[in-house]
């Protein structure tokens, strides 16, 4: 702890005329005798508010202040300071852009170790003000994430308590509402928190992982996963039985794979967690699935999707009848999508039925059936009975079977508009699984109207990305960019800063539609394959695939070329009728 640089501080807020010279005199013989910052024992004390304390050391330094509670750090960035170094001088790089080196200080007057850090990393450095406190609890975030986000959370929270119910049970709750309850015990009060923070962070999914001797919550956000907590390996089976009592499943039932739910409601809006429990070498891993209806989408326009894919759903979506079909692999946004065009299209006019498993969303106006096997409901037999309650619109959560999906073709000629989802990798491939579930080729082209498929692509930071050294144009070519694109292309890459998580924030969608026309019908009927079908979909009917809508993207500077080619397969056909380099001369 640099005593010289405390004195400073002192200096600064006698002549702010914040504190007597009586009271700092106290103060400093506090935090000398506790080896404490004297900042941190006056925000200790309540004597001055941290933003306070820091915006007046900020103004006098004429240096850039920061909390750093709520930048996310990239510890390949934190890490070119030795954590030793780091710790002794209270400093922690936070964003690097190009060779300039923007480093939290506490002492901005510490020259020595600056000058030192110039040279062993080549950069300039961009010095930002912050707390000593605060840069300690941001190094232990990188190096200790388990304990500094446990003391960091449960400090925000104090002893706020989740109240979690079950279904039939559920109340209106605050998850920020403090209650104190001394009684509850380490366990519940770490699975609340686990709870709170994902809830807090917008995060899609929970990993809870044992191993050989720890244990590790993972968060997943925006597609990709990142260490959370972790908690000791000793409360792992506590966790875990934990959440099974909050989903009322068999907390003696070690050996076998079990799956269960419970609902929460926090700030006026339900949120669901879907749990599923499986038996690995080191003990039981949880995974839990959050559906939290506030981050639904309000209308297909926000979705992001190319004017043309729109403009295909949208048609289809006016139509009186016919099936249409959304793909994709899990998490890729498929019921979202669904749920969108459902609210554009309610109204008091239709009736609208739904079988789902499990219900994610709660939408007003739509009746929502939740399959349950145990009860004997399943969708085909769920099907069979909304066939009899006069509906306008189906919607079915997934096609799984061959029964389910010969009803929803039987439904789509019968004069309903049936809309679903299947697992397959393209629009094209769809029509190729239906036939090979057992539906006849012409069934399958009169009474589908349009097959889509969809992936989730990471939005590239407004504040930190950096325009990205241009490319060969061949290998631009060959990955699908057109040549006149290739040669103006301004593309951006990732680069990481305390407002995003590796150079990413947020996510869009990429959607390929193919609507069913009389040429496409025809193929079908004749028995082409997926790649006939694809290929003429775009060479004669404009089809944007999957991989086209993310160049479009990566050239409006939404995405990164890099992130296009992690979420798409290439397509064999250019929209110019290129093939491989060879063009591709149009049958008259």
């Amino acid at each position: 702890m640099s005593r010289s640089f405390d004195k400073r501080v002192a200096r600064i807020l006698r002549s702010a005329d914040v504190l007597s010279e009586e009271d700092l005199n106290t103060i400093t013989e506090a935090a000398t005798k506790e080896n404490a910052s004297l900042s941190s024992v006056l925000v200790k004390r309540g004597i001055i508010e941290e933003n306070d304390l820091l915006g007046i050391l900020a103004d006098r330094l004429r240096v850039t202040p920061v909390t750093l509670h709520d930048c996310v750090l990239d510890p390949e960035i934190v890490k070119v300071i030795p954590q030793e170094t780091a710790n002794s001088h209270h400093m922690v790089p936070i964003s690097r852009i190009e060779n300039v080196l923007t480093v939290a200080v506490s002492n901005p007057f510490d020259v020595v170790t600056l000058d030192q850090l110039r040279n062993t990393t080549g950069c300039e450095l961009r010095l930002v003000l912050s707390l000593p406190e605060n840069i300690e609890k941001a190094l232990n975030r990188v190096y200790n994430p388990g304990a500094a986000e446990l003391e960091a959370v449960m400090g925000e929270m104090g002893d706020a308590k989740i109240e979690v119910k079950k279904e039939e049970e559920v109340e209106e709750l605050d998850l920020e509402k403090l209650a104190k309850d001394d009684g509850e015990s380490p366990v519940i009060r770490f699975v609340n928190l686990v709870i709170y923070q994902a809830i807090k962070d917008k995060v899609s999914d929970i990993h809870i992982e044992p191993f050989e001797k720890v244990v590790r919550v993972r968060f997943r956000s925006d597609g990709a996963c990142h260490e959370a907590f972790k908690p000791p390996k000793a409360l792992h089976n506590s966790i875990v039985s934990r959440i099974k009592i909050m989903c009322s499943l068999d907390i003696a039932e070690r050996r076998k794979p079990q799956d269960g739910k419970f609902q929460i409601r926090a700030d006026g809006r339900q949120i669901d967690f879907r749990v599923s429990v499986l038996p690995t070498v080191h003990g039981e891993k949880v995974v839990m699935r959050i559906l939290d209806g506030g981050n639904l989408a309000l209308s297909l326009d926000s979705l992001g999707f190319e004017e043309k894919t729109l403009g295909d759903i949208r048609k289809a979506l006016d139509a009186s009848h016919g099936m249409i079909l959304v793909t994709g692999p899990t998490g890729s946004g498929k019921s979202t999508t669904l749920y969108s065009a459902v609210k554009e299209l309610l109204n008091d006019e239709y009736n609208f039925v739904t079988v789902e498993d499990p219900v994610e969303y709660q939408l007003y106006g739509v009746n929502q059936v939740q399959v349950s096997e145990k009860r004997g409901l399943t969708f085909a037999g769920a099907l069979r009975s909304i066939l009899r309650q006069d509906p306008d619109i189906i919607m079915i959560g997934e096609i799984r079977d061959t029964e389910t999906i010969g009803i929803a073709i039987k439904a789509a000629l019968t004069g309903h508009l049936v809309l679903s989802t299947l697992h397959t990798n393209d629009a094209a491939s769809t029509i190729t699984r239906m036939i090979d579930m057992g539906v006849d080729p012409f069934m399958v082209s009169s009474a589908t109207l349009l097959v889509s498929a969809q992936r989730l692509a990471r939005r590239l930071c407004k504040y930190c990305k950096a325009p990205l050294e241009k490319p060969p144009l061949e290998r631009l070519m060959n990955v699908g960019f057109m040549a006149e694109e290739a040669e103006a292309a301004q593309l951006f890459k990732p680069v990481g800063c305390p407002r995003c998580k590796g150079g990413y924030t947020g996510r869009f969608a990429l959607l390929e539609t193919m609507p069913l026309n009389e040429d496409i019908q025809r193929l079908i009927i004749e028995g082409k394959s997926a790649l006939d079908l694809k290929n003429a979909a775009i060479r004669d009917h404009g089809m944007i695939s999957l991989r086209r809508a993310g160049i479009l993207n990566a050239l409006r500077g939404v995405t990164s070329v890099e992130e296009v080619l992690r979420v798409t397969m290439p397509d064999e056909i250019m929209p110019d009728g290129t093939v491989l380099g060879r063009t591709v001369v149009k049958e008259e």
